[in-house]
């Protein structure tokens, strides 16, 4: 039997636990959606991290493995692997990872959720850079970093950010007001039209930060004056395609031109990945989209990278 290792990520909206056996392969994913309620547009992070302790056990329970065989188990424990990055969500998987890890008497490791997000979405991919950049953009993330593989793990550079909201909450807080259930990103990719007679509201764009809060009060007004959701949506995913591209080709013209990795659950989105497919061509590289999204497989590759190094 391949050595298994069991992944755990508790973020903002989703509980996940995986498990990867010796070779990298993906034996087992599970994941769980916290239920916001309706015309809400988010969670504290207190009811956050009851779901996920309440989440937990009863995923851990439908994995598709014999927990006699884990090896070894890691979990996230912060948003980034920075000193003060702190979320308390992230103290659910990181408590029940060290309870696994020691009533099974292996080994735990941790790792930042960005990291997760980092690994995943290099699996399958043919991005073999020691040095690349990464845009992560989800729910509250939208950064343009610098990456550099360190050992297990990333070292990683902000070089371009959003100052305010992130892309994330730029859709879904639209997509609340259309009347779309939160998280919205998915709904308002199911409604997207092809394209629009309205203009796209601009981003602000100065050097690689950009700035979303004028954009989406821009949105609002456009809603309030009739146009059709599914317009509404090819906008709202277009202005965020457009400004990451001006960011990104302006962080080209500081650091140098690199590969670059999209990750996170907006990294999903079939226009944006096309938009910035066009304009960057063979420099993108896109997380598959199933890993896209908030999971625990990144963090359960890496345990067993750490596993392997005897770390």
């Amino acid at each position: 039997m391949s050595h298994l290792f069991l992944g755990i990520d508790t973020s903002n909206y989703t509980t996940s636990a995986a498990v990867t056996d010796g070779n990298g392969l993906i034996l087992s994913d599970k994941r769980k959606l916290l239920r916001v309620k309706e015309g809400e547009r988010g969670l504290r992070q207190s009811d956050a991290l009851f779901l996920h302790i309440k989440n937990l056990p009863e995923l851990i329970e439908t994995l598709d493995v014999d927990m006699k065989n884990i090896c070894a188990v890691g979990a996230s424990f912060a948003p980034r692997n920075i000193p003060g990055s702190y979320m308390p969500v992230f103290l659910g998987g990181s408590g029940a990872g060290k309870m696994i890890a020691k009533a099974l008497s292996v080994p735990y490791f941790e790792f930042s959720h960005q990291e997760g997000h980092l690994r995943a979405g290099l699996y399958q991919q043919n991005c073999d850079d020691s040095e690349f950049y990464s845009v992560h953009m989800s729910g509250g993330t939208t950064e343009i970093l610098k990456v550099e593989k360190h050992g297990i793990g990333f070292k990683t550079e902000i070089v371009g950010k959003t100052l305010d909201i992130s892309v994330g909450q730029l859709i879904d807080r639209t997509g609340v007001r259309l009347g779309l259930a939160f998280p919205c990103g998915k709904a308002l990719d199911e409604i997207c039209s092809d394209g629009s007679d309205v203009k796209i509201p601009p981003v602000c764009v100065k050097g690689s930060e950009m700035n979303f809060s004028g954009t989406e009060t821009q949105f609002l007004r456009l809603i309030e004056s009739g146009v059709p959701a599914p317009e509404i949506a090819y906008l709202v995913f277009s202005s965020v395609a457009e400004a990451l591209i001006k960011s990104i080709l302006n962080v080209f013209n500081e650091y140098g031109r690199k590969h670059v990795l999209f990750v996170g659950g907006v990294a999903s989105n079939s226009l944006i990945r096309n938009k910035i497919e066009n304009a960057l061509t063979s420099d993108a590289f896109f997380s598959m989209r199933e890993y896209s999204t908030d999971n625990a497989v990144g963090i359960s590759l890496l345990t067993g990278e750490a596993f392997k190094r005897g770390l």
